[in-house]
């Protein structure tokens, strides 16, 4: 349905339309948000902000209507377009007309003004205006040339701006009713509604009559609509309204010196995601685009403090810990940058002033003393919307490893080093750190350690407590989930919230305690299939001391 049906659906419909001034795309898409019924492209707002301008036909028809194709393809509520004069003489206006309807504007509006034209409430400037029958000229072939036949064309009179009072906009009102127009728009200066009211009342052509509360502000929908007028367009609100906010805000930055300083006057970036449609794109990226194709959302969950790696941990988190040079963290940025990987979220928790990253949303856990990185992960859910990887902040890996599990088609996948085989048994009881032991469906063959299965294998269990000798293989800390496994991982997280904070979940007492290898059990009980990527070594993780060493030892 071309928009021109939709604005004159709402024309025959009961009570006054409401339209909001827009400058832009952005402008347009709040302006629909809001609720309003339509939207006016107007060129006051236009030439300020398209060229800091005076509305003085500077702008031209090419560059006006591409701003209103812009707002036509953001929008699905009618625009209004605010045509000046009409780019010329009456076969300007035609052209005019049949390239409005080609860029889905449902409206032109065409004044009496004289080109050049100046804005209506610009003091001191001399106001002429065209003849009645030039103007009706215009609208006669305006409508003439238009193809949509429900397209609209609004004569505006500005009779009453220029002074020419109240029989001359009686008769130019009823001359372009005459020669076709669809509405008519009359424009006045006063303070009050009083002139606009004796006019509107006085016209006795049944035609949509259209009213600017500019300078009469005070008016209402009801003395409006009471006085004959069918809509009514808030022209500039919303440009005065972004320069009053826009002034406020620099103003404060430059004088503060910290963009903190307006946080609470200006909305968050998520807001402005979803406003311009970054929800729907990554949802299509997710749809469309083949696996390892759409962006991947890294979760790092490095808020833990372990006691064990005192006194290197002092003064900053087990992240920050320098190997030769390049920290945990530093590594693990590098590796995810190397797999295409830029878009990084982290949650804090010991230590966490120490963690400052440039290009890294933070998240903070103040109650990492307490909680599992379970509850340390799901800080970040707003980040958990599409494909998304989840890992442990005190990991280090090959860029090989991470391809692989990059690769898996799976809704949930784990890389699972199947070096844990060549442990020795008596090793385990003594460990200080207990490791994340898996048992897969298909066991690995005895040439493992020379070539690694390629296929992926299901996993059947996974946890701390599963005994040694049934395990095939060691979570390394590295999760892919597809967006359809965070759904999963999200539902199945807030089904146990519903439980409450102290109901057990697999091998922790609470919620809040709980790992990321309890939740993934909690998937596979729940029917979610987890996919294990085997890998031979190529990682290691800083639980001790002694993995500190060894880390600086192995690490070229």
């Amino acid at each position: 349905m071309h928009a021109a049906t939709h604005l004159k659906a709402l024309l025959k419909q009961p009570g006054i339309i409401q339209v909001a001034g827009a400058y832009d795309a952005l402008s347009a898409k709040l302006a629909q948000e809001a609720g309003f019924d339509g939207v006016w492209a107007g060129g006051f707002s236009i030439s300020a902000s398209l060229k800091c301008i005076p509305d003085a036909s500077f702008v031209t028809l090419t560059e006006q209507i591409a701003v209103e194709r812009n707002m036509a393809e953001a929008i699905s509520i009618p625009i209004i377009a605010d045509c000046d004069t009409g780019y010329g003489n009456a076969l300007n206006v035609m052209r005019t007309v049949n390239d409005h309807e080609r860029a889905g504007i449902a409206a032109i509006c065409i004044e009496d003004n004289v080109f050049p034209k100046r804005c209506s409430f610009y003091a001191g400037v001399r106001r002429e205006l065209v003849s009645i029958e030039e103007h009706c000229g215009k609208i006669q072939a305006a409508k003439s040339a238009q193809m949509v036949p429900d397209f609209m064309v609004i004569a505006r009179t500005e009779a009453l701006i220029a002074g020419w009072g109240k029989d001359e906009a009686l008769s130019r009102i009823q001359a372009y009713a005459d020669a076709g127009a669809d509405a008519i728009l009359i424009h006045s200066k006063e303070k009050t509604f009083d002139e606009l009211r004796d006019v509107a009342q006085a016209c006795s052509k049944k035609i949509p009559l259209v009213a600017v509360p500019t300078t009469y502000a005070s008016v209402s929908l009801e003395e409006l609509e009471a006085a004959g007028f069918k809509m009514v367009i808030y022209a500039n609100q919303s440009i005065r309204a972004a320069i009053w906010a826009m002034r406020e805000a620099l103003e404060k930055l430059k004088q503060y010196g910290k963009a903190d300083t307006v946080d609470q006057q200006i909305v968050p970036l998520q807001e402005v995601y979803d406003l311009v449609g970054v929800t729907k794109m990554k949802e299509d990226e997710q749809r469309f685009l083949p696996p390892g194709g759409e962006p991947i959302t890294a979760i790092i969950a490095a808020a833990g403090f372990e006691k064990h790696l005192l006194p290197l941990t002092q003064k900053r988190p087990k992240c920050l810990l320098d190997i030769k040079g390049k920290t945990i963290l530093e590594r693990q940025i590098a590796a995810l940058n190397e797999c295409g990987i830029k878009d990084i979220s982290l949650i804090r928790g010991y230590q966490k002033t120490a963690i400052d990253m440039p290009h890294i949303r933070f998240y903070d856990n103040d109650q990492f003393e307490k909680t599992g990185d379970l509850f340390s992960f799901f800080c970040a859910e707003q980040e958990m919307k599409g494909r998304s990887l989840f890992l442990y902040g005190d990991i280090i890996f090959d860029t090989t490893v991470l391809q692989k599990l990059l690769k898996s088609p799976a809704d949930v996948a784990i890389i699972v080093d199947l070096a844990w085989l060549d442990r020795p048994l008596g090793e385990f009881p003594n460990a200080k750190v207990r490791s994340d032991l898996v048992l897969l469906e298909s066991p690995p063959g005895k040439s493992y350690r020379y070539v690694t299965p390629e296929e992926a294998t299901r996993v059947v269990r996974i946890g701390r407590d599963l005994p040694h000798d049934q395990a095939h293989g060691e979570f390394i800390g590295l999760m892919m989930a597809s967006s359809q496994g965070v759904k999963a991982l999200k539902h199945v997280y807030h089904e146990l919230q519903k439980r409450g904070p102290h109901q057990g979940v697999h091998e922790s007492p609470s919620l809040e305690q709980a790992s990321l290898t309890d939740m993934l059990q909690e998937l596979i009980e729940a029917g979610q299939e987890v996919q294990a990527i085997c890998t031979y070594k190529g990682w290691m993780d800083v639980d001790s001391f002694e993995d500190y060493q060894k880390a600086w030892a192995e690490i070229s």
